[in-house]
């Protein structure tokens, strides 16, 4: 099977369970903890798994020059990205959230052609168009999917997110050519960790864990454990 194949089942993979933690972490959030804190968690846990994995890896010297570029890896793939995704999925709903982000391969080729200089065809310039005025249709009128405390925001949020990661893929590309994923993952989620941390600390301390059902406390591990490996799985694509 050709490299191209692999990629695009593991990329199916990846979407079919992005799907299901999107759920999970809708049942976790906002009833049990709120979602600055939920991303504390799920930065942290990873920031642990990655850096304990680390230990029995073959290890990789990242240059000097190249730290700017995790840094904002960082930012845009796990701070900004993290904040406004969760924050928007706490008040819209999975299957809102899911479409949406549906969008981000249309914002990267958006990005990539004002960024990279990239040439659009213009069969994707109109499928772009098409994809992006489905999208804005579903921020505005969002509120028919599913049930959503404040689904118009909640969805705009998302958008962002997306729009985020979309930088996030640009920005990292060139550590793709350079590194094994895992050399600069480890990197990127512990600066992102120190970039949340202000935001999030707040909301993670006023939980209270005696309250927290284990079959809550299992979802949680789940979405933690799960999502850092897709993380990896990502980048290693």
């Amino acid at each position: 099977m050709s490299k191209r194949n692999l990629a695009l089942i593991g990329a199916t993979i990846v979407s079919i369970i992005y799907g299901v933690t999107f759920t999970i972490a809708k049942d976790v959030m906002p009833a049990y903890i709120d979602a600055f804190g939920f991303i504390l968690l799920r930065v942290g846990g990873s920031v642990l798994l990655f850096w304990l994995t680390w230990l029995f890896m073959p290890k990789e010297k990242i240059a000097l020059g190249d730290f700017p570029r995790i840094i904002a890896a960082a930012f845009f793939g796990v701070a900004f990205n993290m904040l406004t995704f969760f924050k928007g999925l706490s008040l819209t709903s999975p299957i809102s959230a899911a479409v949406i982000m549906v969008s981000t391969p249309m914002i990267v080729l958006v990005l990539s052609a004002i960024i990279m200089k990239e040439r659009l065809k213009k069969r994707k310039v109109f499928g772009i168009v098409l994809g992006l005025f489905g999208t804005a249709l579903l921020i505005l009128y969002g509120k028919s999917i599913g049930s959503a405390s404040n689904a118009g925001l909640g969805n705009f949020l998302v958008l962002v997110n997306a729009i985020s990661y979309g930088f996030y893929l640009i920005i990292v590309k060139k550590l793709m050519h350079t590194y094994n994923a895992f050399t600069f993952v480890k990197w990127i989620y512990l600066f992102g960790f120190f970039m949340v941390l202000p935001f999030a600390w707040s909301e993670f301390n006023a939980v209270n864990w005696s309250l927290v059902p284990t079959s809550i406390s299992w979802k949680i591990s789940f979405v933690v454990v799960v999502a850092t490996f897709l993380t990896y799985l990502v980048n290693l694509l």
